[in-house]
Parts: structure tokens; C-alpha cells; sequence
């Protein structure tokens, strides 16, 4: 139970920050279960590919690991859903909620992750994975939802949108994950600067988001 709580307390807390940061009428529970159920299901059909990849020897270079396997496919198949599932919903209304449900789904992954990986190698390493690999998905998240949310209630530009919110978490996600796998002992002097850096543009994003939504009631 403790190793349980352990894994699945860090997405909990997230969730929750990123939910009531938003300033205006919270967001209706049913469609981020939702989401975060579909991130959940993810995980399976993915790590099977990139096991098949791996016994093949395909994409096995580091580079190539890190953005194919890793950033690329991990972040498309967040970014599909989130287009074809939580974009054109009826909830879907302001801004931020592009942010909330960007990271539903990507906390959804990354809790089944870390489950998997606290119980495979003890409860040692839950802060650590609470630090890097589940906050950086929610991280990962923030930007792919803030580019969708862009793109719904921009006059203009939605395609270049829509692809920045595709681009952008698979080019920092295949940047953490090439950090990650090369540096080895000293990766966590990189990882580091890299995550607060991430945590600022994270914040940043969250508060444009939300000046959207004071931008429209004030018109």
C-alpha cells in the first residue's frame, strides 16, 4: 500500500495545482477522468511497440531512442487524443483547459510509469521519480495543452498551433530523455537546470492562459 500511495500521489498532487489554478469556474471532473484514464490505457500498447523496437534493434542509438521511441511516440499519441477527444468536446471553452486536460492524459502515463517502476525497484527512488520523470510529463503536458488551447480560440494560425503543441513536448521530451540516457553519472547536474527551465516556461504558460480568460471577460 505504501508503494501504491507513493506512485500515485505525485500525479495527485499535480492534478490538483494544476485543477484550482485556474481562475475562473473550475472545470467540470468528468472528461479529465477521462483523459487521465486514457493516459492510463496508453501506456500498455506503448511500451509493447518500444519493447518490439528494442528486440529488434531498431531506433537503439541514443539519439534515436530518445526522440523516436521516447519523445516522438509518447507525445503523438497524447497529442492524438487530446485533438481528437478533448478538443472538439463541448467542455473544452476557455484557454486553460487545454492545460488542464494536457495534463490529465500525460499524468495518466506517467502514474502507470511510475507504478511500474517504484514496485520493480522499491520505494528508494519514488521522490526521485516525483521530481523528474512524473513532473516533466505534466510539464510536457502544460505546453501541448497551452498551444491546443491556443489554437481553439485563436482567430488565426490554429494549424501552426496545433503543430507547436506537437513539436514542442517531443522536442523537450526527447531532450530530457537523451539527457537521462547518455550522461549517466553525471545526468542529474544536467537534468537539474533543465527541469527549472522547464517549471518556468510551465508557469509562464499557466498564467498566459489564464490572462486569456480575464482578457474575454473584460470584452
Amino acid at each position: 500500500m505504501a508503494l501504491l500511495t507513493a506512485a500515485i500521489s505525485p500525479a495527485i498532487a499535480i492534478m490538483t495545482f494544476i485543477y484550482l489554478s485556474k481562475r475562473i469556474e473550475l472545470e467540470p471532473l468528468p472528461l479529465i477522468i477521462r483523459m487521465f484514464i486514457i493516459g492510463i490505457i496508453m501506456v500498455f500498447p506503448l511500451m509493447f511497440i518500444q519493447y518490439a523496437f528494442e528486440t529488434e534493434g531498431v531506433f537503439q542509438t541514443p539519439l534515436l531512442r530518445s526522440f523516436f521511441l521516447a519523445g516522438l511516440m509518447e507525445e503523438f499519441f497524447k497529442w492524438f487524443f487530446l485533438l481528437f477527444v478533448a478538443y472538439r468536446h463541448s467542455d473544452f471553452d476557455h484557454h486553460y483547459d487545454g492545460i488542464i486536460y494536457g495534463v490529465a492524459i500525460s499524468l495518466g502515463f506517467a502514474t502507470i510509469e511510475n507504478i511500474i517502476y517504484i514496485f520493480s525497484n522499491g520505494i528508494e527512488i519514488a521522490l526521485l521519480r516525483a521530481v523528474f520523470p512524473v513532473s516533466s510529463h505534466a510539464l510536457f503536458g502544460i505546453l501541448m495543452g497551452f498551444y491546443m488551447g491556443k489554437a481553439k480560440f485563436a482567430s488565426k494560425n490554429q494549424n501552426l498551433c496545433l503543430s507547436l503543441a506537437l513539436l514542442i513536448p517531443v522536442g523537450f521530451h526527447t531532450l530530457y530523455d537523451y539527457i537521462i540516457t547518455v550522461l549517466n553519472q553525471t545526468w542529474l547536474y544536467w537534468i537539474t537546470p533543465f527541469m527549472i527551465v522547464l517549471w518556468v516556461i510551465g508557469f509562464r504558460k499557466i498564467r498566459l492562459a489564464n490572462e486569456h480568460h480575464e482578457d474575454l471577460q473584460k470584452t
